[in-house]
């Protein structure tokens, strides 16, 4: 017998490996667009047009250039990402429906169809027929994508069944067909679209007033309580186009003090730092902006200028960090885009 200590039995090192990162890349090219693209790519349009509705104010014309360069510029933006997510569907179609499970999904989805109404609006000047046909399918579009998300909330959880000021952008998009129509002569759907449009909001509005003083929140979607300007802002557009003086002033009038309490509310809004929900910021700003030009003489000239300069920086600066997240592939996860 000996006092010698045995050796220790030789452990094998086992393996761990790191853990997966916090936000996944990409899958592949355009395999997770994420919709989230659209909300900024669609204020570029709403500050395209309002640099087009102030340079035709008395003596700006010089300033036309800005704007249409800005709209043309957004057309290319919008086609290549139009082109990108299409890809999505074209590879598998559940995609669609997938992306309407959730919030940055049905916003960026209604954008991105909203953004085919305010091509048309764009191109207005230069191919009316083809302006027209951008108007007819993107109102089309609007409405299906109003019943697939009728469908997707009414068969999803209970939890989810509430009404949000994306509804705003689903329902009461197409208060945006007027500025192209009403140019080119349809002035009675106009009218219609107008109407309807005003008793949507309104409903909208009510349910919502009544559901942010019965629940706050939550600091990320914020800055989603912003679309709530959207309508008013262009209600008052389309007022103006139409010839009734006292409903563009009355909803421009409401536009200015929504934005005026969502000013004062800055720091509650943006509590939770920036995110590419900030493109709800973009096109109700942009919309306040030519409600204003249009609708509140000089008063509201001087009004415009100051909202739309303040859009001329906070757009482009969004759209770069939300399409620089997109290229560098963590867009998609951190809004939870479906893959296809």
């Amino acid at each position: 017998m000996t006092d010698a200590p045995r050796p220790l039995p030789q452990l094998k090192p086992r393996h761990f490996p790191p853990p997966p990162p916090l936000v996944q890349k990409t899958p592949g090219l355009w395999r997770r667009t994420p919709p989230a693209i659209f909300p900024p790519i669609m204020g570029l349009f709403g500050l395209g047009l309002a640099w087009r509705v102030m340079a035709h104010a008395p003596g700006l014309l010089p300033l036309e250039p800005i704007g249409e360069a800005i709209l043309g510029a957004t057309l290319l933006l919008y086609g290549f990402a139009l082109i990108a997510w299409l890809s999505k569907p074209l590879r598998r179609p559940a995609v669609f429906v997938e992306e309407l499970r959730v919030l940055p999904g049905r916003a960026g989805l209604a954008a991105m169809v909203l953004c085919l109404v305010l091509s048309g609006a764009a191109l207005r000047p230069y191919a009316p027929v083809l302006a027209l046909d951008l108007v007819i399918v993107g109102l089309a579009a609007l409405f299906v994508l109003g019943l697939g998300i009728a469908y997707v909330l009414h068969t999803g959880p209970e939890e989810q069944r509430v009404v949000t000021p994306i509804f705003h952008l689903t329902y009461v998009g197409y208060i945006l067909a007027p500025i192209t129509l009403v140019p080119l002569g349809h002035t009675q759907i106009a009218s219609a679209i107008l109407f309807a449009s005003i008793a949507i909001a309104g409903l909208i509005w009510a349910i919502s007033l009544r559901q942010i003083l019965t629940r706050i929140p939550p600091a990320p979607l914020r800055p989603l309580l912003t679309i709530h300007l959207a309508p008013a802002s262009f209600i008052a557009i389309s007022s103006v186009l139409l010839g009734h003086p006292w409903l563009a002033t009355g909803f421009a009038l409401l536009a200015l003090t929504l934005f005026t309490l969502l000013i004062a509310n800055l720091r509650w809004l943006t509590a939770a730092g920036f995110s590419p929900l900030w493109g709800a910021f973009t096109f109700p700003i942009a919309g306040a902006a030519s409600a204003a030009i249009l609708a509140l003489g000089t008063t509201g000239l001087w009004i415009g200028a100051a909202l739309l300069l303040g859009a001329s920086v906070l757009t482009p600066w969004v759209n770069f960090r939300v399409l620089k997240s997109w290229a560098k592939g963590d867009l998609g996860a951190k809004t939870n885009a479906a893959t296809a």
